[in-house]
């Protein structure tokens, strides 16, 4: 059996330029497909709000949902590293509330934990998540949580000076203690500066093939979810399709007299 994915293995991918991989997962059985197929980090993500739930923005999502997803996924879950997505304000408030709902991810069996955005409150945030054993990764470009306050989806680090702001807080969440950073919707040649810049890997969402890693919604790379798909997501297959079709053979035989068959009866 594979060894456990660790901050440390996602550190020697760094340091010997080795690409690896993330994808999302919501439920017991898409987590261990997921790990079978050999994806390095599998993140509960906050993105579950849409398309699992139905939610418009990520803003609706709370801890208490987050916790029943990320016991699900973990228990599918043996070589990959197990990542939560910590959900709007549950990590805002005070110190005290994000170390009790971070290790709460962590009891019910995430490994780590990502956090979005920069501040000096988020910065200590981070320091104390750390020296209490959770592990955290970053998120800065545009981050979803912070929607209302962007302005909208808007593409970050489009000139100099706001990729160096980016690489300025890149490095101080580095000194803060996180083992990674997801860079999203930045520039290529923004996100290839800054990952060249930071000791800990980067993981690009829309920030182009230079970072250390990629992630993506697994219901867009799947197929799954069509109501919107990003610029940057790939389709690897269709789920809607096939859902569809089954679904549809499905009434069709029942409402046809050709399910069950003797076969399927006791």
């Amino acid at each position: 059996m594979a060894k456990k994915i660790t901050v440390n293995t996602i550190q020697k991918y760094k340091d010997s330029n080795e690409k690896f991989s993330v994808l999302t997962a919501y439920d017991y059985s898409t987590a261990k497909y997921i790990d079978e197929a050999g994806i390095d980090i599998v993140l509960i993500g906050d993105s579950l709000a849409m398309v699992a739930l139905g939610y418009e923005t990520t803003h609706s999502i709370g801890v208490d949902e987050m916790a029943i997803f990320t016991r699900a996924v973990a228990k599918g879950v043996s070589h990959a590293m197990v990542v939560t997505d910590m959900p709007f304000l549950s990590y805002h408030t005070c110190i005290e509330d994000a170390v009790k709902n971070c290790g709460q991810m962590i009891k019910l069996g995430a490994n780590a934990v990502k956090i979005e955005g920069f501040s000096e409150y988020i910065l200590s945030v981070i320091k104390r998540l750390t020296e209490s054993g959770i592990p955290v990764i970053g998120h800065l470009g545009f981050t979803p949580q912070f929607l209302n306050t962007l302005g909208g989806y808007k593409i970050q680090g489009k000139t100099k000076e706001a990729t160096d702001e980016i690489l300025r807080q890149a490095k101080e969440l580095e000194k803060s203690g996180v083992f990674a950073i997801v860079l999203e919707m930045v520039p290529q040649e923004s996100a290839k500066y800054i990952t060249e810049n930071l000791k800990v890997p980067t993981i690009s969402c829309g920030a182009g093939k230079y970072c250390d890693a990629q992630v993506l919604v697994s219901d867009d790379v799947f197929g799954k979810f069509s109501e919107f798909k990003p610029k940057f997501a790939r389709k690897y297959g269709d789920m809607k399709s096939l859902i569809l079709d089954s679904a549809r053979k499905f009434d069709y035989d029942v409402k046809n007299g050709n399910f069950p068959s003797d076969e399927e009866c006791f």
